[in-house]
């Protein structure tokens, strides 16, 4: 596997520091689609074991990330155009009716509290970081939909979302360039102006365009 893997691996946290790099990787694109990993040659490139990597493994394949592969390891999902444009369907039924909700509710000041984490997408889109601008990405969709105050709707809307931002695009398809990254950002800021203005077209506009290219 390219790219710069983890020195050392502090035990006590083990799993989760695995599965966050591996989640880096994936977003990255230092996991190639198709391709099968096993979960002793990952573990030796991050210093632990096997089982700690399986766990990971485990967990990323709920997530729908990776296919288990019995007898030889995890194979990475590759996703086409329909699977992506039926995540995207599903996310806009459930997210577009809570934000547009949420713009007739929630104050200015609780929007404003926002403005670091689209900020933090834009800095990761103009350093050229896929792998940081997934998570600042997701960071900022989970604070936004968290003001819903519904646990089960962030746990689910967050489970898709993951699925859309990887595996990254299958091998000879185009990935996502700095402008590409820098544009969905800027719908971030976007987004947050309409939400303190109110404007519930532009929000429900901005919503969908920017659910739609999710795979950016």
């Amino acid at each position: 596997m390219p790219g710069p893997v983890p020195r050392t691996v502090r035990r006590h946290s083990v799993r989760g520091q695995v599965l966050e790099a591996l989640r880096s990787a994936l977003a990255g694109g230092q996991l190639e689609p198709g391709r099968v990993y096993s979960a002793p040659a990952l573990g030796a490139r991050f210093g632990v074991s096997a089982t700690p990597v399986r766990e990971a493994m485990q967990q990323l394949a709920s997530e729908g990330a990776v296919d288990v592969v019995p007898n030889r390891g995890f194979r990475v999902c590759v996703r086409s155009a329909a699977e992506l444009a039926e995540l995207a369907e599903v996310r806009a039924l459930i997210e577009v009716p809570v934000v547009l909700r949420l713009a007739r509710t929630v104050p200015a000041g609780r929007w404003e509290q926002l403005r670091p984490l689209a900020e933090a997408t834009a800095a990761a889109a103009a350093a050229g970081d896929r792998a940081a601008y997934t998570e600042a990405d997701l960071a900022f969709h989970r604070a936004l939909l968290s003001l819903a105050g519904n646990r089960r709707l962030l746990a689910l809307a967050q489970e898709l979302h993951r699925s859309s931002r990887w595996p990254p695009p299958a091998p000879g398809a185009a990935a996502p360039d700095r402008a590409a990254l820098a544009a969905d950002a800027a719908e971030h800021t976007a987004l947050l102006e309409a939400l303190i203005a109110q404007d519930l077209d532009v929000v429900r506009s901005l919503v969908r365009g920017h659910i739609s290219g999710s795979d950016a």
